[in-house]
């Protein structure tokens, strides 16, 4: 059971990190009916953001040529000479720019990460964030359906605009079920980014952030794995990497022709059956 468990989450998670509709919300709310068996609370704890470094590894894959740092062309290195000519100028300022954009949630979620799972990781408060920010998506797509054009291109965001989706994604930091990726594409249409633009800076943008969630959970959990604990995490990690590769190609797809209105009734929906769930049983 433990591995259709792991292949359940796999799927879940690499389907809900790249929508916008919340991958640990979902992660939690399938553990209240799917619970491993023989690993600790501490364990459950770090899987569901560790899992999530097999979906990291699905936008590298898919997007390596535009986040490879390094070039042999000196035309578009920083400098023709020296150690700075390996380095893409382009790529490098797009580094930067997602660098800015952790800055807000790597500060205040390492000092209060445990505070915030405390608090806010229970049914109620992802059900309460899946309808808020669902409302969001439909408010927002409806103040924009008559605007044009937008930012197309990763160069036209500025260091500015990176700041902005950095604080939007501290709210998803900090409440379950907003989503990171739903917070920081909402960020990035409020700020006049197009649907595609805002949806790739988020992938990229999901490298740093999930990569540094990731390992920091692993150091606090240490590395004492049982052996059916590794098969877990493993297993997860290669199901969602897998899954992600097929739904980052889906979501780039369909937004180039439809908005985001649909996930947010989504949400909607999914929050108020959470609610009346878990308010009734």
């Amino acid at each position: 059971m433990n591995i259709l468990y792991t292949i359940i989450f796999g799927i879940v998670e690499g389907i809900t990190e790249w929508l916008p509709i919340s991958s640990t919300g979902h992660l939690i709310l399938v553990e209240q009916f799917l619970k491993f068996k023989d690993v600790s609370p501490d364990f459950w704890s770090m899987f569901q953001v560790v899992i999530q470094f097999g979906a990291i590894l699905a936008v590298v894959v898919l997007y390596f040529k535009k986040i490879w740092p390094f070039t042999r062309n000196k035309q578009n290195a920083i400098k023709q000479t020296g150690i700075l000519s390996i380095f893409d100028k382009k790529v490098m300022n797009l580094w930067g720019k997602i660098l800015v954009a952790c800055v807000p949630a790597a500060i205040i979620g390492l000092a209060f990460d445990e505070k915030f799972e405390e608090l806010f990781y229970n049914p109620t408060c992802i059900a309460i964030a899946l309808i808020v920010f669902g409302i969001a998506f439909i408010v927002i797509e409806n103040l924009n359906k008559n605007k044009k054009g937008g930012k197309e291109k990763n160069s036209e965001i500025t260091y500015k605009d990176a700041l902005i989706i950095g604080l939007f994604q501290l709210i998803a930091a900090i409440f379950p079920g907003t989503s990171r990726s739903g917070a920081t594409i909402i960020g990035g249409l409020l700020i006049g980014l197009s649907r595609p633009n805002a949806a790739e800076f988020t992938f990229y943008l999901a490298i740093p952030t999930m990569l540094g969630a990731s390992l920091l959970k692993l150091i606090k959990f240490g590395f004492a794995f049982t052996s059916t604990e590794l098969m877990i995490l493993l297993l997860g990690m290669f199901v969602s990497f897998l899954v992600s590769m097929f739904v980052i190609k889906f979501l780039m797809n369909y937004i180039k022709k439809h908005d985001f209105k649909v996930f947010g009734y989504y949400r909607i929906v999914l929050g108020i059956i959470v609610l009346a769930y878990f308010l009734f049983i």
